[in-house]
C-alpha cells in the first residue's frame, strides 16, 4: 500500500509522525479546532497521543490519517478516511488545516488525493463527508474535491448547547475526477 502521495504545489500526503506533534498542538489550539479532536489537545504530549491514536488505527486498518505537508515536510493539516465498511466499500472523509495553510489549497488538494487513494488502494466505491452549514469554507473544499452535496441533517451536532445542521456530501469512484 502506497503511504506517501505527492500533490501539486509542492504538497504531499504522508502518515502522521511524532515529529508533527508541535504542528498538531498549534492547529488544535485555534478557536473552533478543539471540537475536531476526540480529546483536548492542550500540550505537545497530548498531540503525541493524538498522533499515536492515528498510527494505531492505521496499523489495524481501521482508519487512515495523513498529514498534508509542504515541501519542507511541515504538517499543514490533515485528511483521513474512517468508518470503513468493506462490505459496502464506503468510508467517511474528514479534513482540517491550520490557519497558516488556509486559502492555499492544502485541504482541497489533500482531500482529492485522499479520495483517489481510497478508490485505488482501499478499493472503496463511495466516500462520504459532512460539514456544519455555518462553515462555508469546508463546503467549498468538499465541492472542489468532487464531493456532491446530497442533503441536510437537521440539528445533528451540538456544541456548547447550540445545535447545528450538517450538509452531507459524497463522491463515488465513478464520478469525474475534479
Amino acid at each position: 500500500m502506497n503511504e506517501r502521495v505527492e500533490l501539486p504545489e509542492g504538497l504531499g500526503l504522508r502518515p502522521w509522525e511524532m515529529a508533527d506533534a508541535p504542528a498538531v498542538r498549534e492547529a488544535f489550539a485555534e478557536p473552533g479546532m478543539e471540537r475536531q479532536a476526540e480529546a483536548p489537545i492542550c500540550s505537545v504530549p497530548d498531540a503525541g497521543l493524538w498522533i499515536g491514536r492515528r498510527q494505531e488505527q492505521w496499523s489495524r486498518g481501521a482508519a487512515f490519517a495523513f498529514a498534508v505537508v509542504d515541501a519542507s515536510d511541515t504538517a499543514l493539516g490533515g485528511v483521513a478516511v474512517s468508518s470503513l465498511d468493506t462490505r459496502h466499500a464506503t468510508g467517511w472523509v474528514s479534513y482540517w488545516t491550520g490557519s497558516a495553510a488556509r486559502g492555499r489549497g492544502a485541504a482541497t488538494l489533500g482531500c482529492r488525493a485522499l479520495a483517489d487513494w481510497c478508490f485505488t488502494e482501499l478499493e472503496l466505491f463511495r466516500l462520504e463527508l459532512g460539514h456544519r452549514t455555518n462553515n462555508p469554507a469546508s463546503c467549498r473544499v468538499a465541492l472542489a474535491s468532487g464531493f456532491a452535496a446530497e442533503g441536510l441533517q437537521r440539528r445533528k451536532l451540538a456544541y456548547d448547547g447550540v445545535r447545528y445542521d450538517v450538509e452531507t456530501h459524497a463522491r463515488l469512484a465513478t464520478d469525474p475526477v475534479p
